[in-house]
């Protein structure tokens, strides 16, 4: 699993953003096919599992990227 993530860390130093994007508009796609699998009576549950994992995701992503956008703002 360790030449795995070092694999990850050697591609991400050349990723830019672009390439960020299509990693997760196609993770987001791959995710919409997983769903559609998913039968009925199991949605709701994979729905809060999904909202879950998005909320955990997706504050830690956001804490790290706004003081970006008000560069600053930071160094008073």
């Amino acid at each position: 699993m360790k030449k795995l993530f070092d694999a990850a860390d050697r591609y991400l130093k050349t990723a830019d953003w672009k390439d960020m994007a299509l990693i997760k508009f196609c993770l987001f796609s791959m995710g919409i096919l997983a769903g559609t699998y998913i039968p009925r009576k199991n949605r709701d549950i994979a729905r809060g599992i999904a909202l879950g994992v998005f909320a955990s995701t997706y504050i830690p992503l956001m804490a790290k990227f706004l003081p970006c956008l008000f560069p600053g703002k930071a160094e008073d």
